[in-house]
């Protein structure tokens, strides 16, 4: 198959800097705007440091403890994609696809994902600190664990999610959807939580000292 350059195709099994072919099509680690690389395996831990990867086609691609530090990931395609222990502090991650995709251990700490989607995402025990999740799809995501201490999932769509054992202390959630979310045990310590959705959410031993629960929609939620 091609890139849709004559003469231009990709080996099977490469790693994204193993690839070259010519001075005008050169596949560089720092700029691979827009190139598709559907499925192709990127070996464990690669170096991607604030490595130019926006609108890539990284679906279903391993990225397995990479360093993503810095990186342009804005408006990427990583369905499916295996980000374990992946290191994508302060990333650029807006509009993002990462549905399905598994960022358990990731951290993300100070990354952008400003309307991105994470729906149904592994996201266990993730480092999810200072994170813009502002709209985010993160229906039916799993957060078990996960730390989101002053996170902003302000409107976030968090409809079913798991978020037993969440670190939530002071994060924003105000007006986010959190119907028939698991929040047991969460630890909700000052979040904010003005006109959030909480209708059938399961709130059973969480840790809600100090928040702000104003105009929120807590109908059949489980507070025991």
């Amino acid at each position: 198959r091609t890139n849709g350059k004559e003469g231009c195709a990709w080996p099977p099994a490469a790693s994204i800097t193993d690839y070259r072919c010519g001075y005008d099509c050169a596949f560089l680690t720092t700029s691979v705007f827009g190139v598709h690389i559907n499925g192709l395996e990127i070996k464990p831990a690669a170096d991607l440091i604030n490595a130019n990867l926006e609108g890539a086609n990284l679906e279903g691609a391993n990225l397995e403890g990479a360093n993503l530090k810095g990186a342009n990931l804005q408006g990427a395609h990583l369905q499916g994609a295996h980000l374990q222990g992946a290191h994508l502090q302060g990333a650029n991650l807006q509009g993002a696809n990462l549905q399905g995709a598994d960022l358990q251990g990731a951290d993300l700490e100070g990354a952008d994902l400003w309307e991105a989607n994470l729906q149904r995402a592994n996201l266990q025990r993730a480092n999810l600190k200072w994170v813009n999740l502002q709209g985010v799809n993160l229906r039916g995501a799993d957060l078990k664990g996960a730390h989101l201490n002053n996170a902003d999932l302000w409107e976030a769509n968090l409809k079913g999610a798991l978020l037993q054992g969440a670190h939530l202390w002071e994060a924003n959630l105000q007006g986010a959807n959190l119907q028939n979310a698991h929040l047991q045990g969460a630890n909700l310590k000052g979040a904010l939580l003005q006109n959030a959705h909480l209708q059938g959410a399961n709130l059973q031993n969480a840790h809600l000292q100090g928040a702000n629960l104003q105009n929120a929609n807590l109908q059949n939620a489980n507070l025991q």
